[in-house]
């Protein structure tokens, strides 16, 4: 079982930056392949950047490309997504998530094994 929590969010004008946190515990998040998904109100959750267990090949949805970085630190058992150039769309509660093994480029949900309760991120323009 793992347990992630995440921190970080807030309120940041438009072309601000945020850096999220997602910290793992229970057991190490090193073997799992790690997301950050969002959700608007009233709007479904959706893909937003993954990065697999060994920290290759980052992956970003590319509303967000160019502006989000995703990395990890697996010696902290933490995984971060930096935030620059945030837009008022960009306004969500963020979350993090773990799946064993799913590869970075899988943008879906359902194979995503842990997830955290998110943290809000709201972009004032």
């Amino acid at each position: 079982q793992v347990q992630l929590v995440e921190s970080g969010g807030g309120l940041v004008q438009a072309g601000g930056s945020l850096r999220l946190s997602c910290a793992a515990s229970g057991r190490t998040m090193s073997p799992y392949d790690m997301g950050w998904f969002r959700q608007a109100p009233g709007k479904e959750r959706e893909f937003v950047a993954a990065i697999t267990w060994s920290g290759d090949n980052p992956y970003y949805a590319e509303s967000v490309t160019g502006r989000f970085t995703i990395s990890r630190d697996n010696a902290k058992n933490t995984l971060y997504l930096q935030m620059n150039s945030l837009k008022p769309e960009d306004t969500a509660v963020y979350f993090c998530a773990a799946g064993y093994r799913i590869g970075s480029y899988y943008t879906g949900s359902s194979r995503y094994d842990y997830w955290g309760q998110g943290t809000q991120v709201t972009v004032s323009s």
